[in-house]
């Protein structure tokens, strides 16, 4: 039974209609009608006979009543991250290898439902874990008890807490190997499946800064990437796969230079996973002419950036052989199109070199420099000597014997740099493989972005080591959550549609929540409407949404 509207010439009927099968067929008949359309809006007479009737509909009885009420939409309980994030939670394998490694202690609190919620404040409301006790009283979170702000140091201190010395065989000679370590590589065990393929790996690093002492041994003053060399810091490595997923991350003392890193790191990373062959990708800041012979001397594949201004093979015969460049992109005809890029290969003293380039930011660099060029010009006929603290004017300035100039040699010698970047390899990959490759280390980049910014990892107050690491860690864990969530709305994306920005995905799932409602002498819950990002995320994750209503 339905209401159906009827025209008969200029008016408008409101009829209320039955199904029926009559011989195999779907037949409807008329059981009345209730009037013309307009008059009974006009009247109030719909809205009476709506009302009047809902009272024979528990599920309308109780929405009505909401809305009489003045019930505020604000969700009592907000759901929708819990839900989504307990599901990927469970389904990368966090919660096993939790309870695995939790095996014979007693804490005397559930330190899993602690390192979760942790995790969960990390993704949708970065700040301080200070704020995570009150934080997640607004949550319905699965088993979460009476957890508060001394468990959840006590749980990132066993995560960061050494391991006894006879399992530090394989430590690194800056850094121990503790709690995290193991639930790292069984992490890795549970999903081998997809690690499979893990023969290209892709390292990084960055600085953490303190507020305060930094531990025992990981706060020192080091070169430091957030430029504050007052401050004590930490360095943070991930390795991520070839397919952006983090496989572990590592931490040691801030005054430790990256140089000094990469090879240890990845003869650990070989013992620790069992990689037998691995490709190397990493950036100009991790090497040096020593590092490049050892990796040599192991017979280990290498893609790794150049310092194209500070090395003299690079600078002088390398970006200064002829030849034309290979197209790999076109350029783009969309602004959703991938960067066009151009590469070519240049062998100098056995050694290989693939000089890349990218034909759009080449002339966006072009006209950058030549606006520079010409203010400078006309602040020069000004004689304003003020600008040689000015950074953009003062790498074109020279300082002759009268009078201040332009540098037009130095003009031109950076125009020879402009769209490119130069790698070296040992592989026997293609030169658009191989520029492809290194293009991949970029995630490593986005990724330390989003631990910085987003998951707010910095700073930390924290000054024990073992909770430092331990807070590291929970943004590492994040982190896998994160890209466990993206591949799989990238899966479920259509083709046509543009990816979902991660803030509007957290802003979907912080507005999905529930109101309860108490109706006579029965209580209800009331689910907030679910917007469409809602429900790709849902979708993605394979979670039902909870029903609109329910009873308690």
């Amino acid at each position: 039974m339905f209401v159906r509207t009827k025209r008969r010439g200029q008016r408008v009927y409101l009829q209320i209609v039955e199904s029926y099968r009559e011989n195999g067929k779907v037949r409807q008949r008329v059981i009345g009608t209730l009037g013309r359309l307009d008059v009974l809006k006009k009247t109030g007479e719909l809205d009476g006979l709506m009302i009047s009737m809902q009272r024979f509909s528990e599920k309308l009885a109780v929405l009505g009543e909401q809305v009489q009420e003045e019930v505020s939409n604000t969700p009592a309980r907000k759901l929708g991250a819990a839900l989504i994030f307990e599901r990927l939670w469970r389904a990368v394998g966090v919660d096993r290898v939790l309870h695995e490694a939790l095996r014979g202690r007693k804490f005397g609190f559930p330190v899993e439902r602690a390192v979760f919620i942790t995790v969960l404040h990390r993704l949708v409301c970065p700040g301080s874990d200070r704020q995570a006790e009150r934080w997640m009283e607004d949550y319905r979170i699965q088993d979460k008890g009476a957890l508060s702000l001394h468990h959840f140091y006590r749980a990132m201190a066993w995560l960061g807490d050494e391991l006894p010395r006879e399992e530090q065989v394989d430590a690194l000679p800056f850094s121990p190997r503790c709690t995290k370590d193991v639930i790292e590589e069984a992490l890795f065990a549970e999903r081998r499946d997809l690690f499979a393929g893990l023969d290209l790996v892709f390292f990084d690093t960055t600085s953490i800064y303190f507020e305060g002492e930094g531990g025992a041994t990981l706060g020192r003053r080091g070169n430091s990437k957030d430029n504050r060399p007052d401050l004590k810091q930490m360095i943070v490595a991930v390795v991520l796969d070839q397919e952006g997923r983090p496989v572990c991350s590592e931490m040691w003392p801030g005054n430790t230079t990256d140089v000094k890193t990469l090879i240890p790191v990845v003869q650990r990373l070989k013992k620790r996973f069992a990689i037998t062959d691995v490709c190397i990708v990493a950036d100009r800041g991790m090497i040096s002419a020593k590092t490049i012979e050892k990796l040599e001397a192991l017979n280990w594949k290498y893609i790794l950036g150049v310092r194209m201004r500070n090395c003299k093979e690079a600078k002088t015969a390398v970006l200064g052989r002829s030849g034309r460049y290979k197209e790999v992109r076109p350029p783009r005809k969309k602004s959703k199109d991938l960067a066009p890029l151009e590469v070519k290969e240049v062998w100098e003293n056995d050694t290989r070199y693939v000089v890349c380039r990218n034909p759009e930011e080449a002339e966006k660099e072009k006209k950058i420099r030549e606006g520079i060029l010409e203010s400078l010009r006309e602040a020069l006929k000004r004689g304003a000597k003020s600008l040689v603290g000015n950074k953009g004017y003062r790498r074109y300035l020279k300082k002759p014997k009268e009078s201040f100039g332009i540098d037009e040699e130095k003009a031109k010698e950076e125009a020879r740099y402009d769209g490119k970047w130069v790698l070296t390899t040992n592989t026997t990959l293609s030169t658009e493989e191989v520029a492809l490759k290194y293009k991949q280390l970029w995630t490593v980049e986005a990724v330390f972005r989003t631990m910085k910014s987003l998951l707010e990892t910095r700073p930390i107050f924290h000054k024990c080591d073992e909770t430092i690491r331990g807070h590291v860690f929970c943004s590492f864990l994040a982190l896998v959550l994160r890209a466990e969530l993206q591949q799989r709305l990238e899966a479920k994306r259509d083709p046509d549609e543009p990816p979902l920005e991660w803030a509007d995905v957290i802003r979907a799932l912080e507005r999905l929540g529930e109101n309860d409602l108490v109706v006579g002498d029965k209580r209800y819950t009331v689910r907030t409407e679910a917007d469409d990002t809602s429900v790709k995320v849902f979708r993605a994750c394979g979670v039902g949404l909870p029903q609109v209503l329910r009873q308690r």
